[in-house]
């Protein structure tokens, strides 16, 4: 059977989620209605990725391309585009939500419920907002059948630490938008696993892990793990541009 509301509301409190603001990065595997019924009930506000790949436009389109060009290598983004599949039912319960506010990022929008002022926080030209919103309210990061790859507030962390970031660029209903502070390729990221396990807490649903990893603990062991390593948490594919970029920029 799958996994019920009593089930997730159970672990979610053994993680002591209550009055905390909450990071949700969700597998496409679990029960997306019964946990978002747990999460209104075990946390005192949740947001998600309501991420949009399709309408990312590629790594070597120059801006001096035509709107017509953008149109045959992307889709363009509106509040109403739905998350990507990839990411299961999660997000768009909670876009579609009575009570769901989303972002306006064309790319990297969050959608949530209880945390508008972090949802709001957020624009084209700082992607991160949410993270450091959430980080002045000492939230909470969960991962549901997830690892440290979907892990976005590490992406902060890089930021925080100096990495270098990107200008991308995305299609919107108005035509192309500059989107600078991108991050780079998460691959590598699994590496930050023994840093944080410590002050990581973890249950589990119908055998599906649940880690529950304090956003200010995580930013701070990114930040210290680059600092000693500059390479730390980069990709080891050679064809990897972002990574490569970083390497060498």
């Amino acid at each position: 059977m799958p996994a019920s509301f009593s089930d997730y509301k159970t672990a979610l409190s053994d993680l002591s989620l209550r009055k905390r603001l909450v990071l949700v990065h969700a597998s496409p595997a679990v029960n997306a209605d019964e946990l978002l019924y747990s999460l209104l009930e075990t946390t005192g506000g949740f947001f998600t990725p309501s991420f949009t790949p399709k309408s990312l436009l590629p790594l070597d389109f120059p801006p001096v391309h035509s709107d017509a060009d953008a149109q045959r290598l992307a889709s363009p983004f509106a509040m109403s585009t739905p998350a990507d599949e990839a990411f299961g039912k999660f997000p768009e319960l909670i876009r579609k939500h009575a009570n769901g506010k989303r972002s306006t990022h064309p790319v990297l929008s969050f959608a949530g419920i209880g945390a508008d002022d972090v949802i709001n926080s957020q624009t084209v030209h700082d992607p991160y907002a949410p993270i450091a919103a959430m980080a002045e309210e000492d939230g909470v990061i969960l991962l549901i059948g997830m690892d440290q790859r979907v892990n976005f507030s590490i992406h902060y962390g890089e930021k925080l630490a100096g990495r270098m970031q990107f200008i991308r660029w995305a299609l919107t209903e108005d035509g192309v938008a500059e989107c600078p502070q991108f991050p780079g390729d998460p691959e590598g990221f699994n590496a930050i696993a023994a840093d944080i396990k410590p002050f990581t807490r973890q249950a589990e649903v119908d055998g599906v892990n649940i880690q529950a990893i304090p956003v200010n603990e995580l930013l701070r062991s990114v930040v210290n793990r680059i600092h000693s390593d500059a390479y730390a948490l980069l990709c080891g594919r050679s064809d990897c541009e972002l990574c490569e970029a970083v390497r060498w920029g």
